[in-house]
């Protein structure tokens, strides 16, 4: 195992969200009809940094995973959902993703059924092998179905992986634009020209024209009965190159002793993938967790969430530092 500084979080306990008798009777009484009739709810899903609400509802037409939050509260997140609605109906059938059934919004309340996942559960932590393998196989079929972005993708107006913002918090650091007091005491301050050298190359590492899921964490995969891996909460796709997505998934398996660099070679997605691009992606990754997990804590999101930034960044730094042969 290696040695990370930073407590990993239990992400099936990070989440701070409603229970069902907290939502307004109106909106409970949307659910119930959206179902067919009287619900039993299910405890709040753990995982997830929002607040939004998130459990498994039966009625009598079956489970569902509903998702709920109020726009008075949470803008930004009910934003989320609108567009997590507007995607998961794009999605070709081959990808391996909860099918959204419907989407309500009532007196500013944004409110998503998905189908229940049969058994659905997260994977163990630390991974197992057979888990682990299950999730690189969703990704796999995901990924070649979405190679080519159809049509309906394309008219969800999916911009190029980093359109909004550069990844570019280890040049900033470099350059004195940035405090390197806001990085951890144990960060490798002398390493800070080679990593925004290394940085400086991930938009042309990682470019491309295939529809990313870019947020493939632990936490946004389900597993079934039958051991078969589920992606879920697809907020944030954007366009570039497919193995993208895979880097941050291999990095909870890093730092769980899994040999990550060779489970990245025998992905299909990686397949002619050089070196210096998994590099440049592991140096642009690693410098805007560092730098995003010692923001203030979010107002309206999970208190954990720069928990989770923090040691995301020194996983990806330390997986890079194990591949250049670095020590700090």
């Amino acid at each position: 195992m290696p040695n990370i500084i930073t407590p990993r979080l239990q992400y099936s306990s990070t989440a701070v969200r409603p229970c069902w008798d907290d939502l307004p009777q109106d909106i409970r009484r949307l659910i119930s009809r959206r179902l067919g009739g009287v619900v039993d709810a299910g405890p709040s899903a753990g995982s997830g940094f929002t607040r939004g609400f998130a459990a498994v509802v039966t009625a009598d037409s079956g489970p569902q995973f509903v998702k709920a939050v109020n726009s008075a509260d949470s803008m930004h997140i009910a934003d989320c959902y609108r567009r997590e609605a507007l995607i998961n109906r794009a999605l070709p059938d081959e990808v391996p993703a909860p099918r959204l059934r419907w989407h309500d919004e009532q007196d500013g309340w944004v409110v998503l059924g998905f189908e229940a996942i049969t058994g659905g559960h997260m994977s163990r932590e630390p991974w197992q092998p057979e888990e682990l393998a299950a999730a690189l196989a969703a990704w796999a079929s995901a990924s070649e179905a979405l190679a080519e972005p159809s049509e309906p993708l394309l008219l969800t107006g999916l911009l190029p992986v980093g359109e909004s913002g550069d990844f570019a918090d280890w040049r900033a650091l470099a350059a004195g634009t940035t405090k390197t007091d806001l990085l951890p005491n144990w960060a490798p301050i002398h390493l800070l020209d080679t990593l925004a050298n290394l940085e400086a190359g991930w938009r042309e590492a990682t470019k491309g024209d295939a529809v990313l899921h870019h947020d493939l964490r632990q936490d946004n995969i389900l597993l079934d009965t039958a051991g078969s891996a589920w992606i879920c909460d697809w907020n944030w796709p954007c366009l570039g190159t497919s193995w993208f997505d895979l880097v941050l998934l291999l990095a909870t398996a890093y730092a769980d002793g899994h040999d990550a660099t060779a489970l990245f070679a025998a992905h299909p997605t990686a397949r002619g993938v050089a070196d210096e691009q998994l590099d440049a992606a592991l140096a642009a990754l690693s410098g805007f967790f560092l730098l995003s997990g010692s923001r203030p804590p979010h107002a309206f999101g999970s208190p954990y969430l720069r928990q989770h930034q923090t040691w995301s960044g020194e996983v990806t730094l330390r997986w890079l530092a194990d591949r250049r042969g670095w020590t700090f």
